[in-house]
């Protein structure tokens, strides 16, 4: 695995990296709280089948700028790190892949910017219109999301998630059926990521920049369908993501859809179910 850096949209990323750079480029977007090592098993597997697979810490995580402000990680900002990581990597479009805040971004990447999108594959996380639906009206997943009240709260969620040599965040890693699925070497590189001044605000504030007002319903729209080929694959054990929106998603995309449901994995899919995500990932990219 390659480790490098490239400047994109006025920050300066880290990257992690496997297979030609030749190959067609697979581009890999982590959540919160994570960082690139959340791909490791997969860039593996689609460097291996070929692809260039990068995998950049976000804005704020790990060894990437950390801007100050949460005005800073509003969705324009973190769509431009994505369009400006493309073309700093020498393409005119990529595959597309993202769990969580990578997935959240991605959704109304895809939608904005149908040009620079071959194919869309969201882990985890339904289309945001039929999940603001069901944060609405649907109590399970009003349930589901209720930790965001907390992490909208500055000061407060840093408190929580810190204390006790960060406990709580630790036990983040923890939760779903496989508990021990996040290696605990990864675990310890997050910790040691987000005690750094700033960097646990820098994450929390994806959440206070985009969801304002209760939880998701003032997420920035993703106004027309997706038209790329667009696969979700969902956990039927995750925590936070029910299954109604899940099952909405097909009415908002306008390509080709694919959803993969992963029976016994929780929201770490990446780790809880490695082998499956990574064939998923290589089928469904190399075969467009």
């Amino acid at each position: 695995m390659r480790e490098s850096r490239l400047p994109a949209n006025g920050l300066d990323f880290r990257l992690l990296s496997e297979g030609p750079e030749a190959g067609p480029l697979v581009l890999l977007l982590h959540g919160f709280p994570e960082g690139a090592e959340s791909w490791t098993v997969q860039l593996a597997a689609l460097g291996a089948a070929g692809c260039w697979a990068v995998a950049p810490d976000l804005r704020g995580f790990g060894g990437t700028e950390a801007p100050v402000g949460e005005d800073r990680y509003r969705l324009p900002e973190l769509l431009g790190d994505v369009s400006g990581l493309i073309h700093g990597l020498g393409r005119d479009r990529c595959h597309l892949v993202g769990h969580d805040w990578g997935a959240l971004v991605g959704w109304p990447f895809a939608s904005r910017h149908p040009e620079l999108v071959e194919t869309w594959t969201s882990l985890s996380i339904p289309h945001p219109v039929p999940l603001i639906e069901a944060s609405r009206n649907d109590p399970d997943q009003r349930e589901r999301s209720s930790y965001i009240d907390l992490f909208r709260m500055p000061g407060k969620a840093e408190a929580v998630l810190s204390a006790d040599d960060y406990r709580r965040l630790r036990a983040m890693y923890r939760t779903g059926p496989h508990p021990e699925a996040v290696p605990q070497a990864v675990i310890e590189t997050y910790v040691r990521n987000f005690a750094r001044p700033g960097r646990l605000t820098a994450g929390l504030n994806y959440y206070r920049a985009n969801l304002s007002g209760p939880a998701w319903s003032a997420f920035p729209p993703t106004p027309d369908p997706i038209t790329a080929p667009t696969m979700l694959v969902w956990g039927t054990e995750d925590p936070a993501l029910g299954r109604r929106a899940v099952e909405a998603t097909a009415a908002h995309v306008g390509g080709p859809f694919r959803l993969e449901v992963v029976e016994g994995a929780g929201h770490w899919l990446q780790f809880e179910a490695p082998e499956r995500v990574s064939n998923l990932l290589v089928e469904f990219i190399t075969s467009k």
